[in-house]
């Protein structure tokens, strides 16, 4: 996958090479919609107990790996923001562990700015698109997006030592360590969900524009904002519209979509008797 990567934009061949790489992401990514949720439970947290998990787990990641916050005394990482925010996670079920967790901002206000608004107005440049252009009730941003070291590394990766976040294989099988790259998709995934989910439809995101290009591939298509700028590295502004993403992504990624939406909804698998999706009240009511 390196070598198709760096012909990936290559004059001619690159657009064939992007088409084959998107081919080969979706396949295995319908392989792991299999496997996935016997291992890895997308969640809302959406009681405090819950939220309070998210907040231990972002510390470790941002404060105490990343160090891009303070260590806090409570060892939580948490900020205004939370009060209006939608967060979700990924439990890996055998070890009851969170594997990654994101948050979706909110707002209702003209006042309530979202922190790409408050922070970096100025990498929104794209006259076309940006949060004042849509009402407050359908804007949001995808924001604190965490995954622990022993969940990113991959078997190629692994060596010895605990504090690189190497994997024990005694823990973890090979179907578990297959889906452990896919977490920050699924976040991804996750988040667009709780967008559409909740008519929260025009999404904004920070983030490094490889990051973006990648998930181009397998048809999660963001639309960036302006040039990008230094903001824990290089990152830019993107936009989805969330209710163009099933039109979008490869049918194996649609298929993990499925998946996660049945998690979060507590929907019924298709063929099956279904009340409909539920998603709590607790969720707005906790901002």
């Amino acid at each position: 996958m390196k070598r198709l990567k760096a012909l990936a934009d290559k004059p001619i061949i690159g657009g064939v090479v992007k088409k084959a790489m998107a081919s080969l992401a979706s396949n295995d990514a319908k392989a792991i919609s299999e496997h996935f949720s016997q291992y890895l439970k997308p969640q809302i947290a959406d009681t405090d107990a819950l939220r309070h998990e998210v907040y231990k787990l972002r510390h470790n990641v941002y404060c105490e790996e990343l160090h891009f916050e303070d260590v806090k005394e409570t060892y939580e990482e948490h900020d205004e923001f939370d009060l209006r925010a939608i967060h979700c996670f990924v439990r890996h079920i055998s070890s009851n562990n969170l594997a990654g967790t994101v948050r979706l901002i909110t707002s209702a206000q003209d006042n309530e700015l979202l922190p790409i608004e408050q922070f970096c107005s100025h990498a929104l440049t794209d006259a076309d698109i940006s949060p004042m252009k849509y009402a407050r009730h359908e804007v949001c941003e995808i924001s604190r997006l965490a995954v622990p070291a022993a969940f990113r590394k991959r078997e190629i990766d692994k060596h010895a030592g605990a504090a690189t976040g190497a994997i024990n294989e005694q823990v973890f099988s090979q179907t578990e360590l297959r889906c452990f790259p896919y977490i920050a998709v699924c976040l991804y995934l996750s988040a667009a969900a709780m967008s559409y989910k909740t008519k929260r439809y025009h999404v904004f995101v920070m983030m490094e524009p490889r990051l973006a290009r990648s998930l181009s591939f397998v048809g999660i298509m963001f639309r960036q904002l302006g040039q990008p700028i230094e903001f824990h590295g290089k990152r830019a502004a993107y936009y989805i519209d969330s209710r163009e993403l099933k039109k979008t992504l490869s049918s194996g990624y649609l298929k993990l979509l499925q998946a996660i939406e049945r998690d979060l909804f507590e929907l019924k698998k298709p063929g099956t008797p279904s009340s409909g999706a539920i998603f709590s009240p607790k969720l707005i009511a906790a901002h």
